[in-house]
């Protein structure tokens, strides 16, 4: 079997796990184009599609944007954090897409490729994320006044990128965003870009974060105007919201001290602040209880 067979094997394998210990938690497998500039066929990205189980209206729907890493594990599942927020969104009566922007493009990773010669851009995923809104707007099953995006990381620049209508394509973009959510991003690209947003931003962030540093994204908040609210938690490095122990990865070339690596790993404070703070941002955007 091939490494995309063995990939797309393992997702299946993880939705019938997930099925087995969320059974209304039903899983599909979508393909749908990228944005991209046309040069030929365009790329088809893949997705995996998590209906709300909810029977009646439409439901809201939140695009979740993998980081450097991927989508998927070493196993080729989907990733754990992946998981994670899938279930407690869907619990919420949320459905969830989760968009693979790597594997369509031959890529596994690019944690380990210097920022500036990553062979999939920044522009790729912002489009991702433009094409994930019009997908879902489409859907007969969502409610396109409720679609909301989430990403980690790279994921979370993609994010910012997304909903900044300084970007043309974003700003021509028919389908929009109802809120949006940024965990851990890159922010000095679209801080010195000037960022307006089209959307309502939570940024989490890690005030140790020696990857993504907090103070860009503090400064980007701080133009972004009222739309724009960020939370910081003191001590905690990139991935806090994980219950992994925080190691450093001296094969990541990029960050706050080029070639010397970066601290990553979970918080207990941070991830338990961070779920409450995101908890409550998204409960502005649910439907008020009949």
């Amino acid at each position: 079997m091939s490494g995309a067979g063995r990939r797309w094997a393992g997702a299946l394998g993880l939705a019938a796990a997930l099925l087995a210990l969320h059974p209304a938690l039903a899983h599909e497998r979508v393909v749908f184009p990228s944005l991209d500039p046309p040069n030929g066929p365009p790329v088809m990205l893949v997705g995996h599609w998590f209906a709300a189980s909810a029977v009646g209206a439409p439901a809201g729907a939140i695009a979740l944007f993998h980081g450097c890493g991927g989508a998927y594990d070493r196993q080729g599942a989907l990733d754990r954090r992946m998981r994670d927020y899938t279930v407690w969104l869907h619990e919420r009566g949320w459905s969830v897409l989760v968009v693979d922007s790597l594997g369509p493009r031959g890529e596994k990773e690019t944690c380990t490729q210097r920022t500036g010669h990553r062979r999939v851009t920044q522009a790729n995923r912002r489009r991702d994320a433009l094409a994930a809104i019009d997908w879902l707007a489409q859907r007969t099953d969502v409610n396109p006044l409720r679609i909301g995006l989430i990403g980690w990381s790279n994921g979370g620049s993609t994010v910012l990128a997304a909903t900044n209508v300084r970007h043309p394509d974003v700003a021509a973009s028919t389908a929009r965003p109802a809120f949006a959510v940024a965990f851990y991003p890159g922010c000095e690209a679209e801080r010195t870009r000037g960022y307006e947003p089209d959307a309502p931003l939570l940024v989490l962030v890690g005030e140790a974060d020696d990857w993504t540093p907090a103070a860009a994204c503090h400064r980007l908040a701080a133009d972004g105007g009222p739309d724009v609210e960020i939370e910081g938690y003191a001590r905690a490095y990139h991935g806090f919201d994980s219950t992994q122990p925080v190691r450093l990865r001296r094969d990541v070339p990029n960050g706050v001290r080029p070639g010397q690596g970066v601290h990553v790993g979970g918080d207990a404070e941070a991830l338990r602040r961070s779920r409450e703070r995101l908890g409550a941002f998204l409960a502005r955007f649910q439907p008020s209880p009949r």
